[in-house]
């Protein structure tokens, strides 16, 4: 970052054109992990109300989408998508071939957005989920045309700074709406019928929740430090006429597996009609 940093306009560096929660997040997460300094960072907002907590970090902030455009390099568009067409054609005639154009708008292609912005600008896609407002997203990348390997390695970087993030073809960005996105939602319908069957047992229900809360954390980690596939976990945890297979006789019974991939899939089918309206 220290690069493109030295090379941007004025004092400024990362711009946010729309400033509601996802793009607050990633502002934090960026200036938490030291990424880019608060000073650094300048967001757009038609009202003071969305711009409060960019402030409250330390941020610099503007109603004018165009100042961002001319301060920094690096913009990220996290606008609702509808917005979106309206935002990019108010700012396209002070975008430059030096930009770095960042879209986390759902549903938007990299094909729409090059077709609203100038010839060659450098466009790239981000789908982030909600964990990114406590900088353990899940966040999946994809670069357009005149996007090369450079801004990737570097909005990557950056990004890393909110959790993980993975470059994909484009073709599976929506895919990752489903499965990540929507993602936390399941999980926490997940989450929370875990603990209500803790507390049909006779467990309070604060505890309950805090304890699964903490199970899901936990085999989270375990999965991603050691990178081991869930089936070889589930099997150690499992003994032979205990608990667990018990339990997982259960699950299986209730459809829990079918059920789950209809979810993804459902999601995903969601996400595709979204993309092409």
């Amino acid at each position: 970052m220290a690069a493109a940093a030295e090379a941007g306009p004025g004092p400024w560096r990362v711009g946010f054109v729309g400033a509601g929660r996802m793009a607050e997040a990633i502002a934090q997460g960026l200036v938490r992990a030291g990424k880019v300094e608060a000073q650094h960072v300048l967001a757009s907002a038609p009202t003071d109300r969305n711009l409060c907590r960019f402030r409250a970090l330390g941020c610099q902030t503007t109603h004018s989408n165009q100042e961002v455009l001319r301060s920094c390099l690096l913009i990220i568009f996290a606008t609702k998508p509808h917005v979106l067409p309206a935002v990019l054609a108010e700012v396209a005639p002070v975008v430059t071939t030096e930009h770095i154009l960042v879209s986390v708008a759902a549903g938007v292609s990299l094909s729409t957005l090059e077709e609203l912005l100038p010839p060659n600008s450098r466009v790239l896609r981000v789908s982030p989920n909600l964990p990114c407002v406590v900088q353990e997203g899940a966040m999946a990348m994809a670069r357009g045309h005149h996007a090369g390997s450079s801004e990737a390695k570097l909005l990557k970087d950056l990004l890393e700074a909110c959790g993980q993030c993975e470059e994909v073809p484009e073709a599976h960005m929506d895919i990752h709406t489903g499965l990540s996105g929507s993602g936390v939602a399941f999980v926490c319908m997940f989450s929370e019928a875990l603990a209500e069957g803790a507390i049909k047992m006779g467990m309070p229900s604060g505890l309950a929740h805090r304890i699964t809360a903490q199970t899901l954390l936990g085999t989270a980690k375990m999965l991603l430090q050691e990178g081991q596939h869930p089936a070889q976990l589930r099997t150690d945890v499992c003994t032979p006429g205990g608990t667990t297979i018990y339990g997982l006789h259960t699950l299986e019974q209730g459809g829990l597996r079918a059920a789950a991939m209809s979810a993804v899939e459902a999601a995903t089918n969601r996400a595709k009609e979204l993309s092409r309206k």
